[in-house]
C-alpha cells in the first residue's frame, strides 16, 4: 500500500516525534517507569496541551480535535517509536470511544471535554484475561467473557436509584492511576444475565487498586477490587451492551498495529546504527553479507506490517465515515468483510517481535542486559500478545470470521 498523507497528518506525526524525542529519551523513559503512576504527568500534560492527543479522535462538540481513527493510529505510531508510557491507550483508545458510543448526552458533556483536555484519565476494566475476546479480536465478543452467575467476573445490583458493583478485575491497563474506571459487569441474575458498563470514580469507597508487576513495564497494569462500590450506569439501561465494545475492536487493533510498527521500525533503526559501528575481525559487522540479509528480511517484514497497519487504520476510519474513499482501497476493504484490524495487529506484533529479537542478537552481550533498551521492545511485543493476542489466535479468528475454511477439507 502506497500511503499518501495529508499535510495535517504529516504535521501531527512530525510534531509528536519532535516532542517525544526531546521529552522521552531512554533515561526519561526509565525514570517514568519507576514513578507510582508509571508515566510522566508533565509529558502527558504537554501531549494534551500542545497536541490535543487525548481528544484527537473526539468530536469538536466535546472539546476534541475532530480527527478520525487514521490520525489516532498515526499518532500511536510515534508513541510506539518512543515506547512512551502514558494513559493514551487506556484513555483515548479504549475508554473515551466507549463513553462516546454508549454514554448519555449528559455523560458525554460532563466527561469527554475533560478527557480531551487531558484533565481526566480513564481505564477500561474487563474481567479476566479476555480483552482480546471482548474486542472481538480473538473471539466473538458476545459477552461470555464478562463472567456472570457462577462464572465470576463483576456483578452489578440495583441500590435505590443507583448501582453497586462487587467483584475483581485482574488486568486493567493504567487501572491504578486512572481517575475514572469504565467497568464491564453482569446484571440481571443467572438466567437473564447481561453485560452493561458502569462508571466508577477513582476515589469511591470500597475501591481497592494495586499496581501489578507486568512483563511490559511501559504498559502499567493493576488489580482492581470492587467491594460493594457505588457506580453509575453508562448510557441507558437496555439490552446487552457487550456489542458496543466488540464494535470498537477493529479501531483499537488498527491503533495497536500502527503502534507496533512504530516500535519495530525504531528497533530496526537502532540495530542498523549499531552494526555500522560494532567491529569484528577489523571491520564493521554491518558489512558482512549474512548480517545484511537478516536485517533486509526484518526491513521487508516491517514495511509489510506498516502497509497492513495503514490499511487497517484507513478501513477503521472508512467504516465510521471518517476517511476519503479510494476505488482500489474500497475493493480490498470489501473483500476482507470490512474488519482487517486483527490481521494487521498480528502482522505488526510479529514484525516487532522479529525486529526486537534481531536487535538483541546483533547488540551482542549488551543487548541481553536490563540496562539496554533493546529488551524493552521485545517485552512490548510479548506483552501485547498476552493482552490482545496471541498472533495465531488473531489470525485464526479472522479466518473464522471471513469463513476462509468453510466447506473445505483440511489435510492433517
Amino acid at each position: 500500500m502506497d500511503a499518501g498523507f495529508t499535510a495535517e497528518q504529516d504535521e501531527i506525526r512530525r510534531t509528536l516525534r519532535e516532542l517525544l524525542h526531546k521529552r522521552c529519551g531512554p533515561e526519561e523513559l526509565r525514570a517514568a517507569l519507576d514513578t507510582p503512576a508509571g508515566y510522566d504527568p508533565v509529558l502527558w500534560s504537554a501531549l494534551s496541551d500542545q497536541l490535543g492527543l487525548p481528544g484527537l479522535a473526539l468530536p469538536e462538540a466535546y472539546g476534541g480535535v475532530g480527527c478520525s481513527v487514521t490520525e489516532l493510529a498515526l499518532a500511536a505510531e510515534e508513541t510506539g517509536r518512543a515506547l512512551a508510557p502514558s494513559p493514551f491507550l487506556a484513555t483515548a483508545v479504549l475508554a473515551a470511544p466507549l463513553i462516546l458510543a454508549l454514554g448519555t448526552e449528559a455523560q458525554r458533556a460532563a466527561l469527554l471535554p475533560r478527557i480531551a483536555a487531558g484533565a481526566l484519565t480513564a481505564a477500561l476494566a474487563v474481567p479476566g484475561t479476555a480483552l482480546g475476546t471482548a474486542l472481538a479480536l480473538t473471539g466473538t465478543g458476545d459477552g461470555d467473557w464478562a463472567g456472570g452467575g457462577r462464572a465470576g467476573g463483576v456483578q452489578a445490583r440495583r441500590a435505590g436509584d443507583g448501582w453497586r458493583l462487587y467483584g475483581q478485575v485482574d488486568q486493567v491497563l493504567d487501572g491504578h492511576s486512572a481517575e475514572l474506571l469504565v467497568v464491564a459487569a453482569h446484571t440481571g441474575g443467572f438466567a437473564r444475565s447481561r453485560t452493561l458498563f458502569f462508571l466508577v470514580t477513582g476515589d469511591v469507597a470500597g475501591l481497592v487498586r494495586v499496581r501489578q508487576t507486568a512483563l511490559d513495564a511501559t504498559r502499567p497494569q493493576a488489580r482492581v477490587q470492587l467491594r460493594d462500590v457505588e457506580a453509575r450506569l453508562l448510557g441507558e439501561e437496555g439490552p446487552d451492551a457487550a456489542g458496543a465494545l466488540a464494535a470498537l475492536g477493529d479501531s483499537v487493533a488498527a491503533v495497536l498495529a500502527c503502534e507496533a510498527v512504530g516500535a519495530a521500525g525504531h528497533a530496526l533503526e537502532r540495530t542498523v546504527e549499531h552494526v555500522k559501528q560494532r567491529e569484528q575481525f577489523g571491520r564493521a559487522i554491518g558489512s558482512f553479507q549474512a548480517v545484511k540479509h537478516r536485517l533486509a528480511d526484518v526491513y521487508v517484514q516491517v514495511q509489510a506490517a506498516r502497509s497492513a497497519a495503514y490499511f487497517a487504520a484507513w478501513g477503521a476510519a472508512h467504516e465510521s465515515g471518517g476517511a476519503a474513499r479510494s476505488a482500489s482501497l474500497e475493493g480490498r476493504w470489501r473483500e476482507t468483510g470490512g474488519r482487517v484490524g486483527g490481521l494487521a495487529l498480528a502482522q505488526g506484533l510479529e514484525a516487532l517481535r522479529g525486529a526486537a529479537a534481531e536487535g538483541i542478537q546483533f547488540h551482542g552481550g549488551i543487548g541481553f542486559t536490563w540496562e539496554h533498551e533493546a529488551h524493552l521492545f521485545f517485552k512490548r511485543a510479548s506483552g501485547d500478545e498476552l493482552l490482545f493476542g496471541p498472533v495465531h489466535r488473531l489470525r485464526a479468528h479472522a479466518a473464522d470470521a471471513a469463513r476462509l475454511f468453510e466447506g473445505r477439507e483440511v489435510a492433517v
